[in-house]
């Protein structure tokens, strides 16, 4: 089954001729010419940490990558308030690299991402109120899918998904649609809180289950941290409420993914 094939339920083709002129013509050798760090071990992932850090760091915590590998590398002690939330995140990344990308799984993986943000009872759990983002001075940013309509929308998207992991897809389509799966479940955001961590761990997952385990090397969490005001900006231009999105105003969010590979590939 190809792209042409799939009768997509929310994700959309329309952007993908424009996407494709704007990406680097070397994203595939700079993809293959990733590797892992070598302090990664067996029982150590640094880019796993890179992810965890920096997806963190764009939801407001303070940590510091180097701090964090010495405490998760070489066993240094900080205090647990400084630590336990990137661990949570660590854990749900390393989770879904040894399962399938897919509703149940992401939710079980938010249940460890949020174990210090939610109470347990919302933990994995998919939210039944109104949800508003706002910015640090109190102002309405973003009105997310409203209760009525959240779960059919989310319900789309999986089921795009689960036909975009059945399907073959180039390289490119890969990134398009893994970019399109973190703006659209970003826009739903359909948990009380820690959307955006799963959102970019959905994105990569997709792509580790479609390009294989290179794809985990890829400083996307990292990239959006270093531009989280454009990162931000590009969410926004979509549109203040869901119903009245515009996604032909995605495109400059979606190249931010392949820009990754191109600012970090040689670290």
């Amino acid at each position: 089954m190809t792209v042409k094939n799939i009768r997509f339920e929310i994700l959309s083709t329309d952007l993908f001729d424009s996407y494709k002129k704007e990406i680097n013509n070397s994203l595939a050798e700079r993809f293959e010419a990733l590797t892992d760090s070598e302090l990664s071990v067996d029982t150590f992932s640094f880019y796993t940490s890179v992810a965890a850090v920096f997806s963190s760091k764009i939801e407001g915590e303070s940590i510091e990558l180097d701090s964090y590998v010495k405490h998760k590398r070489f066993d240094i002690d900080f205090l647990p308030d400084y630590t336990r939330k990137i661990d949570d995140l660590y854990e749900a990344y390393q989770f879904a690299k040894l399962h399938a990308c897919n509703q149940v799984n992401l939710e079980a993986a938010h249940t460890m991402l949020t174990k210090n943000i939610l109470p347990a009872a919302r933990q994995g759990k998919e939210r039944s109120g109104n949800m508003y983002v706002t910015t640090s001075d109190g102002k309405i940013e973003y009105v997310a899918a409203a209760p009525q309509i959240f779960n059919q929308e989310l319900q789309k998207l999986f089921g795009d998904l689960e036909s975009l992991v059945k399907a073959e897809l180039s390289l490119s389509e890969v990134f398009f649609f893994a970019s399109q799966l973190h703006l659209v479940f970003v826009k739903i955001h359909p948990f009380d809180d820690g959307n955006g961590r799963a959102a970019r761990l959905l994105e990569k997952w997709f792509l580790a289950t479609k390009l294989g385990g290179k794809a985990w090397f890829i400083q996307s969490e990292k990239n959006y941290y270093a531009h989280h005001q454009t990162y931000y900006k590009n969410i926004r231009r979509l549109g203040l409420e869901y119903r009245d999105l515009d996604f032909r105003e995605a495109l400059p969010f979606m190249l931010m993914l392949p820009e990754a590979i191109n600012i970090y590939s040689n670290e």
